[in-house]
């Protein structure tokens, strides 16, 4: 019982100190400072999903940290990937407006000497085998499952 107290105790001083404002909820923006501070980089997108709200109070902040240790994210590679990802749709995004465009995505693929006119095909058909909301762009989420696609082939 006095471990539950102590547990609690704990998770309210990182609950108080994650809440840079003072109004009893830590928003997603405050939990990307803090986050990024100690050298963790998700994106938002990955952020909003893991948190499922804009911002948490402490009984939704504890059932949070409690959903992340009983899945394990903390220990496990989700987060790292996710920053992976993240760095990677960076590079990608060359005017860092949030999307990436075919010019962008033929620019990234010429520097790395894995595409030229030689190769046949078109950059606009790779974005859009994967442009699930048909912009002819492909935003964090579209990237996202472009690359875990490829990656289970």
């Amino acid at each position: 019982m006095s471990n539950q107290i102590s547990i609690n105790i704990d998770l309210h001083a990182i609950f108080e100190s994650l809440d840079r404002n003072g109004d009893g909820r830590v928003s997603i923006d405050e939990f990307l400072h803090t986050m990024e501070g100690i050298g963790l980089c998700p994106s938002r997108d990955g952020l909003e999903s893991l948190m499922s709200k804009m911002s948490l109070d402490f009984v939704d902040f504890v059932f949070f940290y409690e959903s992340l240790v009983k899945e394990d994210l903390v220990e496990n590679n989700q987060i790292r990937e996710m920053c992976d990802l993240a760095q990677a749709f960076k590079v990608f995004d060359a005017n860092g407006d949030g999307f990436i465009t075919s010019e962008e995505l033929g620019l990234v693929l010429s520097k790395l000497g894995m595409w030229n006119e030689h190769f046949g095909g078109d950059c606009n058909s790779m974005i859009n085998m994967y442009d699930l909301n048909v912009d002819g762009m492909l935003d964090f989420e579209e990237f996202k499952n472009m690359m875990s696609l490829s990656n289970a082939k």
